[in-house]
């Protein structure tokens, strides 16, 4: 590729694939130089332009990013989605929610003034932990459809995330109401219910979980939370262990059953959980 930069006058497309090339490897101020060069050598190549975009998002230049993604984002964007995503992640952090609505509701196909667009751009908020305004949107979806599914069950997350398990159990058994045969919501419930220290309530709920998604680790581990709550670590035990075969790395599990091996008095098996849960944590922590 240098050899075809030194080339007099340098052949068309070398500077984007140059970009290309540092953008691949996480260089993005020589990708951006490089995507800048081709812009100048051709103002009409919009992949140089999209992935200059991108690129100074990357950088942490939303603002900077969105002309050049708007300029490009219609007449590729079915070539290059990714640019697509970007320019509504840059209308998020600039609070261009409109904008932003817009173009998630262009990508995925549904009418940008529908109660699954605005719910739409709440998960996005919420992703992107700006909860005031997920939770806004949501609200406004709600206005406009009132029995939209999943709506209620992104508030009760956003309860959740505020440690509001009031809150949070009335919003997931709204969601309950209107979507019943969704394993998550039985789960979110359950966990809103321990929280609250409504175990009966809780244990109810986990079994429908169960019900609906019977290899998820979700519901086997706070079962097992809330049998050790209810001083069952028997029956605890064996929900955590079928967890533990389906996850052992998972360190929470190891941990529970170190207090359920506890209550039931085996000391050598609840050590040896103990040790299992340090190590996995101790190890993720050595990698971050």
């Amino acid at each position: 590729m240098n050899s075809l930069a030194t080339q007099q006058p340098e052949p068309a497309g070398v500077e984007r694939m140059r970009g290309m090339i540092r953008y691949q490897r996480n260089s993005f101020a020589d990708a951006n130089l490089a995507f800048e060069k081709a812009i100048v050598q051709d103002g009409n190549d919009l992949l140089a332009i999209q992935m200059r975009g991108v690129t100074l998002y990357r950088m942490g230049q939303p603002a900077v990013a969105i002309p050049l993604l708007e300029r490009a984002n219609s007449p590729i964007a079915s070539v290059n989605a990714d640019g697509t995503y970007v320019l509504a992640v840059c209308y998020l952090e600039v609070h261009r929610y409109d904008d932003a609505r817009r173009i998630f509701a262009q990508q995925y196909k549904i009418p940008a003034d529908s109660a699954a667009a605005y719910l739409f751009l709440a998960r996005m908020l919420f992703r992107r932990n700006y909860p005031a305004e997920s939770e806004q949107m949501a609200r406004k979806a709600l206005q406009i459809e009132p029995r939209l599914p999943l709506a209620h069950l992104l508030l009760g997350q956003l309860a959740l995330s505020r440690s509001n398990a009031a809150g949070a159990v009335v919003e997931f058994e709204a969601e309950r109401a209107i979507n019943p045969m969704d394993g998550e919501v039985y789960e979110r419930l359950g966990d809103s219910y321990l929280r609250a220290l409504r175990y009966e309530d809780a244990q109810q709920a986990l079994n429908c979980a169960l019900l609906l998604e019977p290899n998820s680790t979700g519901p086997y581990i706070l079962l097992g939370q809330v049998l050790l709550k209810r001083d069952d670590a028997l029956t605890a035990l064996n929900y955590l262990l079928r967890a533990e075969h389906m996850d052992s790395s998972n360190h929470l599990i190891h941990l529970l059953l170190g207090q359920a091996f506890r209550a039931l008095g085996r000391k050598e098996d609840a050590t040896r959980e103990y040790k299992s849960a340090e190590t996995i944590q101790n190890a993720v922590e050595s990698q971050r």
